[in-house]
């Protein structure tokens, strides 16, 4: 389902949360690195990892250093968990004057059809 998906009907349960969230910006090229738990699992997959990191930066060279402005929002969940996601806030600086800021998180959950 992507982010854009529209619902004509209303949910029915609506959950909000609060947390924090951190803008910064990114190099576009760096949005393809990541790091998995399973890369320190032992010296062999920590140098596979770095190796995927090694390329992605070659590439980014090769192909410019566009920016984007991301917030890191931070949350916990029903159950305690911290929830950590990205949000891509596009090209151009958001308007806050701020790189910390509070967010609300509303999920929305519909009968599947």
């Amino acid at each position: 389902m992507s982010s854009e998906e529209t619902f004509s009907e209303e949910p029915i349960i609506r959950i909000i949360f609060f947390g924090r969230a951190r803008v910064g910006e990114v190099i576009d090229a760096f949005k393809e690195i990541r790091l998995r738990p399973e890369d320190f699992s032992s010296p062999v997959a920590m140098q596979m990892a770095l190796s995927r990191i090694y390329d992605a930066l070659i590439r980014s060279l090769s192909s410019g250093l566009d920016r984007s402005y991301v917030a890191e929002v931070i949350f916990q969940d029903s159950l305690g968990n911290q929830i950590v996601f990205a949000a891509d806030l596009g090209k151009s600086p958001p308007p806050v004057s701020t790189q910390n800021l509070r967010v609300k998180i509303t999920v929305e959950f519909y009968r599947e059809e």
